[in-house]
């Protein structure tokens, strides 16, 4: 007989998580023979860069990448990110003490709360977002508190409408600009005002700098480590995976703030053995590059954006032109909710979205599209929704 199996509490009260459910879906649909199309997920389609494929294949072959890494990272991958950094942000990191390898950032993030969040620790958190940031936090019996981001407000979180016993409270605030899902972007006044913020209150800033590289239009996203003060009070995440179209090599970095950096390192230490040595130094031809390999990219997506943003507005569906990410966020028909709209995308159209209230309450009433598919099947996308009547 069976033993019987109690999960923990965590994982009963986890909520499913956002993209095992559009897998579910999309598997019920597959098997009813649709054609999907898939804009649900932000993984990009476009190939690793030969040059990077290249390096990883040299570096297999080295036997001393056989053996277990070390878990902070080799230190020519830190140095790497750390001459990346000061490159492309002007930003200066010591890659001993302010660099950090990941397993992909999404380790990183998750970890976070490992390493700073006690049971009743309060977590700042926008509302809608990348859901890791809240579900870190309640792993380790924390409690967020959500920001809402609004279309009033550029989907920046509204700080000075954190009431302020709460912020008294506050250990940690969540920000991600670019940003997920939304597309919307930040410029240097908010990040100065995040740094007051942190400072004020003693909250330590944890920034998801993940799309960073993908900006359209000559738009060059910053890192909020350029704002004076910010490595005081933070520190930013980063990843290969979206820059690179890396996504399944798992390697990303965290920087700034050494006690941050430390604390984190500390974590990973007990709980991971590294990257493989063949991706960092994968990872590190990568960073080398740098725009050489990522502006391709770049204007592929651009494009792509283009076609969806313009085939969506002559379909009667509202939408931004987002000036970063590869994400459209999109304004559901009147009468809808995002659900039954993304529902409808699905069963009538073919077409995988993501509903907004997905990343949280604040999403209802839009949907997230991606552009991680070529742009004949975007076109062809936009020629399915037109046949629908919302």
């Amino acid at each position: 007989m069976a033993i019987s199996i109690r999960k923990a509490k965590r994982i009963n009260e986890l909520p499913s998580y956002l993209f095992a459910e559009i897998d579910r879906r999309k598997r019920a649909a597959l098997a009813r023979g649709v054609d999907l199309i898939d804009l649900g997920v932000g993984d990009p389609d476009i190939p690793t860069p030969p040059k990077i494929v290249e390096k990883l294949m040299e570096g297999a072959s080295k036997p001393v990448n056989h053996r277990y890494p070390n878990s902070a990272g080799l230190l020519e991958f830190r140095q790497a990110v750390a001459d990346w950094y000061k490159r492309r942000f002007g930003v200066k990191l010591d890659p001993v003490k302010e660099v950090l390898s990941l397993i992909g950032s999404k380790e990183g993030i998750a970890n976070m709360a490992v390493a700073f969040v006690d049971p009743g620790d309060l977590v700042l958190v926008p509302n809608p977002c990348y859901p890791v940031y809240h579900i870190g936090t309640s792993f380790c019996g924390g409690r967020n508190y959500f920001l809402p981001l609004t279309k009033e407000n550029d989907f920046l979180p509204d700080l000075n409408a954190i009431p302020v016993e709460l912020a008294r409270q506050a250990k940690m605030l969540w920000i991600n600009y670019p940003n997920n899902p939304t597309g919307a972007v930040a410029e240097k006044d908010f990040f100065a005002g995040v740094v007051e913020f942190a400072h004020r209150h003693n909250i330590i800033v944890c920034h998801d700098a993940a799309y960073t590289e993908m900006g359209f239009d000559g738009y060059r996203p910053m890192s909020f480590l350029e704002v004076d003060g910010a490595k005081e009070v933070g520190m930013e995440f980063h990843s290969l995976s979206k820059t690179f179209n890396m996504t399944g090599w798992r390697i990303g970095m965290a920087v700034g703030n050494h006690e941050l950096v430390g604390a984190l390192a500390q974590v990973k230490s007990n709980v991971d053995s590294g990257i493989f040595q063949a991706v960092q130094e994968a990872a590190i031809e990568a960073l080398r590059l740098g725009d050489e390999i990522v502006e391709p990219s770049r204007k592929i997506f651009q494009e792509r954006r283009d076609i969806l943003v313009s085939g969506l507005r002559s379909a009667g569906i509202e939408c931004e032109k987002p000036r970063a990410t590869f994400y459209v966020w999109v304004s559901v028909p009147k009468g809808l909710t995002s659900a039954q709209f993304a529902t409808r995308l699905l069963d009538e159209a073919g077409v995988v979205t993501t509903p907004g209230n997905g990343f949280g309450e604040a999403g209802e009433g839009y949907v997230r599209f991606t552009v991680c598919v070529d742009k004949k099947r975007l076109e062809e996308v936009t020629d399915r929704i037109r046949q629908v009547r919302f």
